[in-house]
């Protein structure tokens, strides 16, 4: 089978993009080999293309976009015939999607949610939710391991699922106001209804005890997935498991800085500074295995606690 050949400039406008909207992954894959940095930028490339589209659509109307989804799986699956796909972006993930041997159910059940974001704007259920996540989330956390092992472990896996899990769950919670002008809301109808939340409320920006109580539930559960994750970090070879180990320490202190504003949603974008950054990157280069210990021991103390 005839394969696709990437530009170094194909995957120079991928890490353009990674530098441009991910600037938190970005640092973090500078711990990467420069080998792997390139095949990482290759697979945000591949994600980040149509997740503008969906978010961020400016003039699209709902079936450009759909149009456009469809466009963008149909490189990838001529792309894997030979066909020269015409987006660079795609060239260069269809090459790293190859070399690296992604298994193809990935990229397209990450695309199947991308699908699903243009049609469903809440979730009754966590379990429903976790569908939409399998692919928003967890099918990238799985294209990365590829590119970062050979002959990933059933157990990694399963770790690379649960820290998208965790990463997505943060950018939900992070990003509850914004998905709102977006007419979506993350937070399972489920939950809210648990703790009397309504939709209106949401929409209306009001932040009271009960929505506090919510928000620190779901902070608890996606720490509960970090924490669930950490082994599989812990395996992972000393070339890459720095740059997985900053992304989870610099994206979970998300959280922190969600609580840090009294888990009022309404009251800014939570974000980690470049202070955060700079320090962490400092102690997990330095002692990653005490940086995951430590870890270990603030998620005991927070189940003794609850």
């Amino acid at each position: 089978m005839s394969r696709v050949l990437a530009s170094h400039a194909d995957y120079a406008e991928c890490e353009a993009l990674h530098r441009r909207f991910g600037t938190t992954y970005y640092f973090a894959t500078k711990q990467f080999p420069k080998l792997v940095q390139q095949d990482v930028h290759a697979v945000y490339g591949f994600v980040r293309v149509p997740d503008e589209w969906v978010d961020n659509p400016g003039s699209l109307t709902l079936d450009e976009r759909q149009a456009l989804l469809c466009d963008w799986r149909t490189q990838l699956m001529d792309g894997l015939t030979g066909v020269t796909p015409e987006s660079g972006v795609m060239r260069a993930f269809v090459q790293t999607l190859q070399s690296r041997k992604i298994p193809l159910e990935e990229p397209l059940v990450f695309l199947d949610a991308m699908e699903m974001d243009l049609t469903v704007g809440c979730y009754d259920t966590y379990a429903d939710l976790q569908t939409y996540m399998r692919g928003s989330a967890s099918a990238v956390g799985v294209m990365m391991l590829s590119v970062l092992e050979d002959e990933p472990t059933s157990a990694k896996r399963e770790a690379a699922m649960l820290l998208g899990e965790a990463m997505q769950m943060t950018n939900f919670l992070r990003d509850i106001a914004e998905d709102l002008t977006r007419d979506r809301i993350y937070m399972p109808l489920e939950d809210m209804d648990r703790f009397g939340v309504s939709v209106d409320q949401l929409r209306a920006g009001v932040f009271d005890a009960r929505l506090e109580r919510l928000m620190r539930y779901e902070i608890d559960r996606t720490r509960a997935l970090y924490a669930a994750s950490d082994e599989g970090i812990r395996q992972l070879s000393r070339s890459t498991q720095r740059a997985v180990l900053l992304a989870r320490v610099l994206y979970s202190q998300i959280l922190d800085r969600i609580e840090a504003q009294g888990c009022n949603p309404f009251a800014g974008r939570a974000r980690t500074s470049s202070a955060d950054k700079i320090f962490s990157a400092a102690r997990v280069v330095l002692a990653p295995g005490r940086t995951l210990d430590a870890l270990a021991s603030r998620q005991d103390r927070r189940i003794t606690v609850l």
